[in-house]
């Protein structure tokens, strides 16, 4: 009986899970109370509630996607093609760069990871609304509609649908009193990479509330390509922020309790707890371990802070508010205070520790979050100074560390939900669709747009190859899907920056297959060596809500060229550049990078 019950449950979750490819309005009956009425209920009776609640939501959806028709998703689509050509016409890809691919993905890009296996890990929600002007995600439903997805896509096997596989989180069970299972509900939760490649994360959506925090703890295996469960942290977290120390632990802080929106947990805790190793080799799965409760707390009074592992080994806690800008020491769990940041509160603008050549990074360069100021803002030595304005203010932008040093804003909105013309409203201004460049001399310039404006939960990355992958904004995706009833909820664009457009790219032939300790020196093989000048690490990128703590850019120490041999120092200590896997370029005297490969840093 008991194995019925469970098979029975299974069966509702999958046949929820299979609706929410489709959508729902935001206005779903809670659990038990369902908006058809009397005919839902006799059906409840035959095929149990959930499966009568899940079959209620697909009718609803239905009915909502003629509210927002495919005919005007296709004509914003083309519109927004035909804009974003003449409005790059002019733009020197030698110069600028440019936009190339954009093609359908499965999935939003609420949260996105470069693997060490070169592919990009991308999750977030089911949709339960496919109208673009209302909420898409499932931030107030409790039950099976409140479920997470993911999906890998991988960039060797092209653009097509055959190009992503889905990777389904583990099934829960969440404590929202309906006991009903479904795919973990992690989105708008935090992460970070462990030093075997595994990408750590933390909390997510219990549903109700305003949007309550979950005590789920996961880790991402790049290798099996699986999820893998760990002991539920001390409180719940929805928004928080996590940063890999230089010990390679994690640090976890912030976000909304399992109280509802409105209690941020002051709470701090460190993955894995003390006592238990690091998680070093491929094969070391976190497996139901526990996180550490600190003594110290972090009472950010709004969501994901950024935070910073720098080269003096502590961790770097830069709230919205310009008052919570705190400094923390693991080893004395300790936090203290950091001077104020000479700008008003920060929505959600991007911040990025900036290249410091041989060295690890000590200061951090803070941009966007406010749409009436343009200017960015550094923290270095413990003081604040104001640097050189962008074109405008945005939020919701995120800005890239590219292997040349230089750095790339792309997206950003007005507000949250506004675009330029008004909170939920699709269309958006065509400022918020243009690239920034920052030179090596710290001076700003738009560069070209991409296609879609992208805001609230876009993101971004640099793929081993040099380009850019751009996506995130369910709102934009579903408003700009050209099918929206094929399952392909989202779309990625890819970036080429100006590198890609200065002639031949200095190749990368070999480098060492195991671990690299700091310090130490190493070799690589390049059949160009000659015309190599530089030699660059590259942290993988793991990003959400404009939030990346996980970048880090790092010039090596080049010891000598002896014909097809390069000699090479990887980075003094473990504060200089945390454990773990960093993409290798080698750069010509044009800075122009080749295709990376992956090298391990830690020890041997």
């Amino acid at each position: 009986m008991r194995r019925l019950l469970r098979s029975a449950l299974l069966s509702a979750a999958a046949v929820a899970s299979a609706l929410l490819l489709q959508a729902a309005p935001a206005s779903a009956a809670a659990p038990g109370h369902d908006a058809d009425g009397g005919a839902a209920s006799a059906e409840a009776a035959v095929v149990g509630a959930e499966h009568a609640r899940a079959h209620a939501e697909l009718r609803r959806a239905t009915e909502g996607a003629g509210e927002y028709p495919q005919s005007r998703r296709t004509a914003s689509l083309e519109s927004l093609r035909v804009s974003q050509r003449e409005a790059n016409a002019g733009f020197d890809a030698a110069v600028s760069g440019r936009f190339t691919e954009y093609f359908p993905s499965p999935d939003f890009g609420v949260h996105l990871a470069l693997l060490p296996t070169g592919k990009v890990l991308l999750f977030s929600f089911s949709r339960v609304e496919t109208d673009p002007t209302k909420e898409t995600g499932p931030t107030d439903r409790i039950g099976p509609a409140n479920a997470g997805r993911a999906y890998l896509w991988d960039p060797a096997k092209g653009t097509g649908a055959g190009a992503f596989k889905k990777v389904t989180p583990p099934v829960v069970l969440m404590p929202d009193g309906t006991h009903a299972p479904r795919p973990a509900p992690f989105f708008c939760a935090g992460h970070s990479f462990l030093p075997n490649g595994m990408l750590g994360v933390f909390g997510g959506n219990t549903g109700g509330k305003g949007g309550s925090g979950a005590k789920l703890s996961f880790v991402f295996d790049p290798w099996t390509e699986g999820w893998y469960r760990n002991r539920d942290m001390a409180v719940g977290r929805w928004y928080p922020s996590v940063v890999t120390g230089a010990d390679g632990r994690q640090i976890i802080m912030s976000g909304q309790s399992e109280r509802g929106t409105g209690t941020p947990t002051p709470v701090v805790e460190r993955f894995p707890a003390p006592g238990r190793a690091v998680p070093w080799r491929p094969f070391d799965i976190p497996l139901d371990i526990a996180s550490q409760r600190l003594r110290s707390d972090a009472p950010f009074r709004n969501d994901y802070p950024h935070l910073f592992s720098l080269r003096d080994g502590m961790i770097y806690g830069l709230g919205r508010d310009a008052d919570q800008q705190w400094l923390f020491d693991t080893g004395t769990q300790t936090r203290t205070d950091l001077p104020r940041r000479p700008a008003d509160f920060r929505g959600y603008g991007s911040a990025v520790a900036l290249p410091a050549g041989f060295r690890g990074p000590d200061s951090v360069l803070v941009l966007g979050g406010d749409p009436l100021d343009p200017n960015t803002y550094r923290l270095s030595g413990g003081a604040w100074t104001t640097e050189e304005p962008r074109a405008f203010g945005r939020t919701q932008d995120d800005t890239l560390i590219l292997p040349d040093a230089t750095l790339l804003t792309v997206n950003g909105a007005l507000s949250t939900r506004d675009y330029g013309f008004g909170p939920f409203n699709p269309k958006a201004d065509l400022k918020y669709r243009q690239t920034e460049l920052r030179d090596a001399d710290g001076r700003w310039r738009l560069g070209p747009a991409q296609r879609l404006p992208r805001g609230y939960h876009s993101n971004a990355l640099v793929l081993p190859d040099g380009r850019v992958m751009v996506t995130g904004d369910e709102l934009q995706q579903i408003a700009n899907d050209p099918d929206i009833k094929d399952g392909m909820d989202g779309s990625i664009e890819l970036y080429e920056p100006a590198y890609l457009h200065r002639g031949g790219r200095p190749a990368l032939d070999r480098v060492p297959a195991g671990e690299i300790a700091h310090d130490a020196e190493f070799s690589v093989e390049s059949a160009g060596a000659g015309e190599v000048r530089r030699a660059v690490l590259l942290a993988p990128t793991t990003v959400t809500h404009a939030v990346n703590t996980s970048q880090r850019h790092l010039e090596l120490r080049m010891t000598g060229v002896r014909g097809r041999t390069i000699g090479l120092r990887a980075p003094a200590t473990s504060a200089d550049a945390p454990p773990g896997y960093y993409m290798l370029f080698l750069l010509d005297a044009k800075g122009v990078p080749g295709t990376a490969k992956w090298i391990k840093l830690g020890k041997r």
